[in-house]
């Protein structure tokens, strides 16, 4: 699709649970990334077909308004020459969050701001219950100067509402088979896993911990937008449920 707008319709994959549901989940998922965590995201909304079913739609960021000439966009899956061929037939999936922050200390010249935007992103990511943020839902864009930073968010949504018992989290957190104490003991992923991983992207401790106890307030700003959402009421109580249990996790240890 060259378009301005990205149009997506209730998938036909039938493995999916409620999946009528979907368009509204992302559009909601896109809203509170942008007004409760402040995460940059295309404009977007739901529109609906003559037959009152739903779609979501997004403005497409790689694209030029004024022409419609495509702009660079590399997805991470790109950025480290990530193919079927090299890691086999799930390789959006073969690897962890570290490496994502390697692959951009590669690439962002203003690592330490891009790398908070990053971090910030997999918090959300985590408490919304997404556990498809794989290798291709990330990605950099070029700024006028010629340097790279992270696009705005794409493909958010709680996937949890859909697959109930898939993994929290599409990729590990960690490079090898690192687990942290906490993560040995409770087999979920809490605020100490949060800190570790922050660590290990360089990032400062106390700006870590600032990120991580602002998802209280956050969370409460989730349940507001999820309420007011077009989800049917079911899937509103187990949107909210699901950012509560996650949010209890996140601030554990802190």
């Amino acid at each position: 699709s060259d378009g301005q707008y990205i149009l997506k319709p209730v998938p036909s994959m039938t493995s999916l649970g409620s999946r009528e549901e979907v368009p509204a989940n992302e559009h909601v998922s896109m809203q509170i990334a942008a007004q409760a965590f402040g995460i940059e995201v295309p404009p977007n909304g739901i529109v609906f077909f003559r037959d009152g079913s739903p779609a979501y739609i997004v403005k497409r960021f790689d694209r030029n308004p004024a022409t419609g000439k495509k702009h660079r966009q590399e997805d991470f899956c790109q950025l480290s020459n990530r193919t079927q061929v090299t890691h086999g037939r799930n390789y959006k999936y073969a690897g962890s969050y570290e490496e994502l922050g390697r692959i951009l200390r590669r690439y962002c010249g203003a690592y330490a701001i891009e790398i908070e935007k990053l971090f910030r992103l997999i918090v959300f990511n985590y408490v919304i219950g997404n556990g498809d943020a794989h290798f291709k839902n990330f990605s950099l864009v070029p700024t006028p100067l010629g340097d790279f930073v992270l696009s705005p968010a794409y493909d958010l949504l709680n996937t949890k509402l859909h697959l109930p018992t898939e993994s929290s989290m599409a990729l590990d957190f960690f490079a090898g088979d690192f687990e942290t104490e906490a993560f040995r003991q409770n087999a979920f992923y809490s605020g100490a896993d949060f800190l570790e991983l922050a660590m290990r992207f360089g990032m400062k401790p106390e700006r870590a911990v600032k990120i991580l106890q602002s998802v209280r307030s956050h969370s409460d700003k989730a349940d507001a937008l999820v309420r007011v959402s077009l989800l049917s009421e079911a899937a509103r109580s187990n949107y909210v449920a699901i950012v509560r249990d996650r949010t209890r996790a996140v601030l554990m240890g802190l």
